[in-house]
């Protein structure tokens, strides 16, 4: 009797599951998971963000209940016309162009040395994360007693080696960037865990073939590693943007927008609007109009990272 030999290749493709073999309960069960998050989206996001959209064309007030008259684009147009609007964007933007490329480039750098330690590699990620966790009251709290004249750590500090310190967050022209400092203090950690987990996922290999062909540590840098975080850096990139132009605690809690304004964002300018002078409907323009900003800014740094990501 013989017997048959059957080979792989004459085996039965097993067609893959179609979704309709799927057990009927699987789509609902999933449906009730997500369900307590849409209900909190939509309470929480996208209901007040639509009822600021239609406040926005009202003169609404906290002094008086209601919407108010309607105003049609009288806020939008009163808003671009508001030298304060203008000054407040342009500080928003000025403190994204001082933070954004150092929280950038020292979360690579930092990431890259943390990466290659052999010893000790948990201390050095808690120690750059750490800062991270703090809550901005206690961040304002640490850097306003750094930056405190006569007291301050760092007058002292530069006292002893003969340098006037100027007057940090009393002098218009420093301001903005001490508090650059501090929010880059603060927040380098996030970037710093994103680059620090895009390095864990480059394969090793590269670097011992690369070492084997003789490529030193900064052809290794230039050629794997960077190229290779391309989309971890587009991520980075965008984040920071975004969170940059949404400054606000910082600010306000170090600063409360001086001296003579210098350092008021405009999220602190629609708080000044909304809860000082009580015109919910202005405040709610001026935010739809910072929204565009953001979206316009994110989408060309997105663009531009992305290019340049292509031509490496």
């Amino acid at each position: 009797m013989s017997t048959e030999t059957v080979t792989p290749a004459a085996r039965p493709v097993q067609p893959p599951e179609s979704s309709a073999a799927r057990p009927p309960g699987q789509g609902r069960a999933a449906t009730g998971f997500l369900l307590p998050f849409a209900l909190l989206y939509l309470a929480f996001i996208l209901g007040p963000a639509v009822y600021g959209l239609v406040m926005s064309f009202f003169d609404a007030s906290l002094v008086r209940p209601g919407l108010g008259g309607f105003a049609g684009f009288g806020n939008y147009t009163e808003a671009l016309q508001s030298a304060d609007f203008w000054s407040s964007l342009w500080h928003t933007l000025w403190f994204t162009i001082l933070t954004t490329p150092p929280l950038i480039v020292l979360a690579f750098v930092f990431a890259l040395l943390a990466d290659r330690v052999s010893r000790g590699r948990w201390f050095f990620r808690l120690a750059f994360f750490a800062p991270f966790i703090l809550p901005s009251a206690v961040v304002a709290l640490i850097w306003i007693f750094m930056y405190t004249p006569e007291l301050g750590l760092l007058e002292v500090g530069l006292a002893k080696i003969g340098v006037t310190a100027p007057a940090w967050l009393g002098d218009p022209t420093w301001a903005m960037p001490s508090l650059a400092v501090t929010t880059i203090w603060w927040t380098l950690g996030f970037n710093f865990i994103l680059y620090l987990a895009g390095l864990q996922e480059i394969p090793r290999d590269l670097y011992e073939a690369s070492a084997i062909d003789g490529a030193g540590p900064w052809q290794q840098i230039r050629r794997i590693t960077v190229p290779m975080l391309g989309r971890t850096t587009t991520l980075v990139a965008v984040l920071q943007v975004i969170a940059s132009l949404k400054v606000f605690d910082q600010m306000y809690l170090m600063t409360a927008g001086g001296p003579d304004f210098a350092t008021r964002s405009v999220l602190q300018y629609v708080y000044d609007q909304g809860f000082t002078n009580f015109r919910l409907g202005y405040a709610a323009a001026v935010s739809m109009l910072f929204f565009l900003v953001v979206l316009a800014v994110s989408a060309v740094w997105f663009t531009i990272v992305r290019r340049q990501e292509k031509e490496v």
